[in-house]
């Protein structure tokens, strides 16, 4: 069934105002002309994210989010993988709360899934706009 699943493997759950969430990120698809499949975010460890890295893409770094879009060309679906701790420690080197970071990454995911980019550095500026564009309408759902 389509949707939005927030999830956490082995680690705390920190999903806040599950709702609220879910709307804002049907939002930010709609703006985007696009239709909403079966999303789930998932919550894990640096660990396991590694392994994810490792095995899925080649590389051997810590990273905070990795998107694995499974698009069937009309919906917007697949999973999109967090770890926790890199949300936490961005957080507060940013000094944001963990759920501003959160709520950071969570939009970063999905806007890979829309075809935005982040290889070169004005793509990387281009999804820092988009970003922060959509965590300020974050603050008008309600």
């Amino acid at each position: 069934m389509p949707g939005i699943v927030f999830l956490a493997q082995g680690v705390p759950h920190v999903f806040r105002d599950k709702e609220r969430l879910r709307r804002w990120l049907r939002a930010v698809v709609k703006a985007h002309k696009r239709q909403l499949g079966a999303l789930n975010y998932v919550l894990m460890s640096d660990e396991m994210l590694l392994n994810y890295n490792i095995r899925y893409l080649g590389h051997r770094t810590l990273t905070d989010v990795i998107s694995f879009p499974s698009d069937d060309g009309t919906d917007i679906s697949g999973d999109i993988l967090i770890s926790l701790p890199r949300v936490t420690e961005n957080a507060a080197l940013a000094g944001v709360s963990v759920q501003a970071e959160l709520r950071r990454i969570m939009v970063h995911g999905l806007l890979h899934f829309l075809g935005h980019t982040d290889h070169s550095k004005a793509e990387k500026e281009a999804m820092r706009q988009a970003e922060d564009l959509w965590l300020r309408r974050y603050s008008e759902i309600r």
